[in-house]
């Protein structure tokens, strides 16, 4: 059966949500994408899929992958009760890492079989498309061998993380994604060994130019570097 390939996105603007309504806007797509793909099939129909991006930020809000180790949440539950945090224990890869205000949140709910069928390829073009928006704004940033997200400092043994990626794919559709640190108040993540990886600081867009940073126009420069690697075209929604 052959594949009607959609290379259309449409960009699904949430704003500043918390993180639950989040997940449940990007399970309800994400499922919507997986039963049109079986149902289709089974049907031997020719199969069109749509694509999504959601952005968003969160209040603070600490989560685990399905592989995460709990050990590395350095707080217990009374102290996210007191500081009025959240933690969540999701289904995405990964371990655990930081959501919080002044982040920009990249969530694909995207059919790959639209583009390619090749998760490496996929989690390389996420970290390409913010290599590119950083280097726009004259900050050098790469990837360190044998870890995922995008590094400042990544040709050096001190390198800084600027962006976390942590993702699921089920039938080739994607959820969650990344997380890049714009104007983040980093002593969140002195609560945790972010992304389960000892002796590796954190750091944020404001924190290497020295000054806050615009952050709808880095949100919308990233947009479009993600549409460049991913050659797909964006509809705007407004919701």
């Amino acid at each position: 059966m052959n594949k009607v390939k959609n290379k259309k996105i449409k960009w699904i603007k949430l704003g500043h949500i918390d993180y639950q309504k989040a997940w449940d806007r990007q399970e309800k797509l994400f499922k919507t994408i997986v039963n049109t793909k079986i149902n289709n099939r089974k049907n031997n129909k020719l199969i069109k899929t749509h694509n999504y991006i959601l952005t968003c930020s969160h209040p603070h809000v600490y989560t685990l992958g399905r592989s995460g180790d709990e050990k590395n949440l350095l707080i217990d539950k009374n102290f996210i009760e007191r500081e009025n945090l959240d933690f969540y224990k999701i289904n995405r890869g990964g371990d655990i890492t930081y959501h919080g205000p002044g982040q920009i949140i990249i969530y694909p709910i995207i059919d790959l079989e639209n583009f390619f069928t090749d998760i490496h390829k996929y989690l390389r073009l996420l970290e390409e498309a913010v290599i590119l928006t950083l280097e726009e704004i004259n900050i050098n940033a790469g990837r360190v061998k044998g870890l995922t997200g995008v590094w400042i400092n990544h040709k050096s043994d001190l390198p800084k993380k600027i962006c976390a990626l942590g993702v699921k794919t089920s039938r080739w559709v994607t959820m969650h994604g990344l997380a890049l640190n714009v104007n983040t108040d980093l002593k969140y993540f002195e609560n945790i060994i972010p992304c389960g990886i000892q002796g590796k600081d954190v750091t944020s867009i404001e924190n290497e130019a020295n000054e806050k940073v615009n952050i709808p126009d880095i949100e919308n420069k990233l947009i479009n570097n993600l549409s460049k690697v991913f050659e797909f075209e964006i509809l705007d929604d407004e919701i």
